[in-house]
């Protein structure tokens, strides 16, 4: 017999039988603990897919509220009718340009530029602030002047970059691309500055070499921040594009909103501004999603 055995064996009989009540009573307790855990995380995941019908009929709920608030101003003659349209007569408007091909075209430039600008800005963005986090002597050096260059108001180049450039997509890669850039350079440092010191002197000491140290303990520390930056930039990359549009382009939604907003086609302005609200919230929405499955071996924050 073993030695558990032997003491089993040895063990007074008053004793084998509170042991064995014992055991009994843990494994009940444990049976216990089991069957309500699985019921927790039964009522857990119900919870959550209950959440997620509720809050998908609480946004459709807050949606039609919004467009029968809409339609109340207009019933009620609030605004004049030179700065709003009824929900009507912009669904009107937008199921005729759905099937056209103006709004496609117009649509199609302003993401191409857009598209150029964020992937433009992302590069250099993302190489100039990680250089400057490994740098930090040269950060020191060129921080004041970077801290200035963003603090300047871009919007306010869009008519140099015009007449610099002309009615071309050059004018609008210029002003999207200096609205962008500057945002991925300081999320790139500030996930540069996040860096634990005390994990990178560990590596070091466990032998990390410079490409190792790099890859595996700065990199990864920093591509969170980075992401929210390009995920921004995505979206301001978009304004960028309108805006240079909307002093001058040859074709655009910004070209196109200036030309209805200049013939009082107030209907067809919401319906754009629409499309570029569905747009922009697509968009973010990919990069979300996109964020979740990159950082997916991150520890959730709730």
């Amino acid at each position: 017999m073993t030695t558990a055995e032997e003491q089993w064996a040895g063990a007074p009989t008053g004793r084998r039988s509170d042991l064995g009540t014992g055991r009994a009573a843990r494994r009940r307790a444990a049976a216990t603990r089991a069957q309500a855990g699985g019921a927790a995380g039964r009522g857990r995941n119900r919870h959550r897919r209950l959440s997620g019908w509720a809050l998908l009929a609480a946004r459709l709920v807050f949606i039609g509220a919004l467009v029968g608030l809409w339609q109340l101003t207009v019933v009620l003659h609030l605004f004049p009718r030179t700065v709003t349209s009824s929900p009507s007569a912009v669904a009107v408007y937008l199921r005729h340009a759905l099937v056209g091909s103006t709004l496609w075209v117009n649509l199609g430039a302003t993401l191409e530029a857009a598209a150029i600008a964020w992937v433009l800005a992302s590069v250099v963005g993302v190489v100039v602030g990680i250089g400057l986090g490994l740098l930090p002597a040269v950060e020191r050096v060129v921080a004041p002047v970077l801290d200035a260059a963003n603090s300047l108001p871009r919007i306010a180049l869009a008519p140099v970059f015009v007449i610099a450039f002309g009615l071309t997509i050059t004018a609008k890669l210029a002003l999207a691309f200096s609205v962008v850039v500057f945002m991925l350079i300081t999320s790139a440092r500030a996930g540069m500055q996040a860096i634990d010191v005390d994990i990178v002197r560990l590596a070091r000491s466990l032998g990390a070499n410079r490409r190792q140290l790099f890859f595996k303990v700065m990199l990864p520390v920093a591509v969170p921040s980075i992401f929210g930056g390009l995920r921004l930039g995505v979206i301001y990359s978009i304004l960028g594009v309108l805006t240079s549009e909307l002093i001058g382009a040859k074709n655009g939604i910004g070209q196109l909103l200036q030309e209805y907003a200049s013939l009082f086609q107030i209907e067809a302005v919401y319906g754009l501004l629409i499309v570029l609200a569905i747009v922009a919230s697509s968009i973010n929405s990919i990069m979300s999603w996109l964020e979740r499955r990159i950082l997916r071996w991150q520890a959730p924050t709730t």
